[in-house]
């Protein structure tokens, strides 16, 4: 469709529909979209005016519900796709290369002749591009190449998954375009994975490329990695009477790469005393008797941490099973149990080489104080610094968003929805 065209149709209401399936019907939401992609449009046509015949794909953010810390041991996760997304306008060609302008970011250039992974590209979006396109040659794709324009409202080092997002929705527009649809959610989410780890090179794990590839409400069991178990559930939180909201506490990611490492490599170290490298291959009664052996060999951090696993490994398949059920009391207990395992055994709500920079347990704090016994809080994704996640009572949402926002900062509180699809092609 020529641009022109399009944000016509845009401005015009013709995809509404479209809209409303990923950010809801409100008509604040559907006017800011169109906005956004109107001027996303208008966007690519100044930086590529040569083109004529474009797309527009999209690709979610992702929140962790249930899981914390499971998915590096091969456990099992909850988590969802929400309405915060990179969205890409795109033209396709036979240039042989991949062009993509990312908003506030230096034009990606990716020669499709050449997808050997390079060395001095390593932590570059050119890397994960690279990659993405390597493992579809692989797989027998031909790609003639295309350009691009993204624009990106997942909030970046919020824990939910910027850079997962981006995976998918390259992969997806290859995927649509030059593989018609053939590879589907699950490969797209791996190939995305495999850009990070060998091309980026970050040792992440697959939860956030699947849920954001696959959409919705996802329960996810990593005990074979390369034919993880996948569930998609459905639930609706604001028809149950509540909000999900995410709080960015602006604590600083710098300099906690220690403390991320720090919690597979301990876990780790305790399925090594039972000839395991993953705690998941181990049993939790031999993990409680062996207690005595294992603190000659580990440290108590470590074995409080093995302990969180055991324990949030079941909740998350609980969790799962209170939402298929409706149960939403029962859900809202299990977050809260999940919320102090990972605040006393797991020990992610700060560093411990910043101990008085403490912006999550302050939260937290903060968060249990509104919320008054009602709904439940926790922290959210990783740790140490960022963000937590809050499930309030909806009649309780916008004094709860306020008061974050008062003192993180004005924008610190996201009220979300959850989206039901992941990678799309938009038109």
């Amino acid at each position: 469709m020529k641009p022109n065209e399009l944000i016509e149709k845009i401005s015009g209401g013709e995809l509404d529909s479209q809209l409303e399936l990923l950010y809801g019907s409100s008509p604040a939401d559907l006017e800011s979209q169109r906005s956004r992609y109107i001027a996303a449009v208008r966007e690519f046509m100044r930086i590529y005016p040569e083109r004529d015949d474009v797309h527009i794909f999209s690709a979610s953010g992702r929140t962790e519900i249930g899981g914390n810390h499971t998915d590096h041991q091969h456990g099992c996760v909850l988590a969802a796709a929400v309405n915060l997304d990179v969205i890409a306008v795109v033209s396709f060609h036979r240039d042989g290369v991949i062009r993509l302008k990312s908003s506030g970011h230096k034009q990606n250039h990716v020669d499709l002749s050449d997808l050997n992974a390079k060395p001095w590209e390593k932590g570059t979006s050119n890397a994960m591009i690279r990659g993405i396109a390597a493992k579809f040659a692989e797989m027998g794709v031909k790609m003639d190449g295309f350009d691009a324009y993204t624009t990106s409202d997942v909030l970046g080092g919020s824990g939910l998954s910027s850079s997962a997002a981006f995976e998918v929705l390259v992969g997806t527009v290859i995927d649509k375009h030059y593989n018609e649809g053939r590879a589907g959610a699950v490969e797209i989410a791996k190939i995305g994975q495999f850009a990070e780890n060998v091309y980026f090179g970050k040792g992440s794990g697959l939860m956030d490329q699947m849920v954001s590839s696959v959409g919705g409400f996802v329960f996810i069991d990593f005990h074979d990695t390369e034919n993880p178990v996948i569930h998609r559930h459905s639930f609706d939180f604001g028809r149950a009477g509540y909000s999900l909201c995410i709080t960015d506490t602006k604590g600083s990611h710098s300099d906690l790469t220690e403390d991320y490492v720090a919690v597979p490599t301990e876990m780790k170290s305790v399925a090594q005393q039972f000839g395991k490298e993953f705690l998941r291959d181990v049993s939790e009664e031999e993990f409680y008797s062996a207690l005595p052996k294992l603190r000659e060999k580990c440290s108590d951090r470590a074995i409080l941490r093995a302990a969180h696993f055991f324990g949030e490994n079941r909740r998350a398949a609980q969790e799962a099973e209170a939402l298929s059920a409706g149960d939403i009391d029962r859900f809202l207990e299990i977050v809260r149990c999940s919320g102090d395992s990972s605040a006393s055994l797991l020990q992610n709500l700060y560093s411990v080489r910043k101990p008085t920079n403490q912006e999550i347990p302050l939260a937290i704090m903060m968060s249990k104080r509104i919320l008054g016994g009602r709904g439940a809080v926790r922290v959210h994704g990783g740790g140490f610094a960022g963000t937590i996640q809050a499930f309030v009572p909806t009649d309780t949402a916008e004094e709860y968003s306020r008061e974050m926002n008062r003192i993180f900062g004005e924008d610190s509180c996201h009220i979300l929805r959850i989206r039901p699809v992941g990678g799309i092609e938009i038109v």
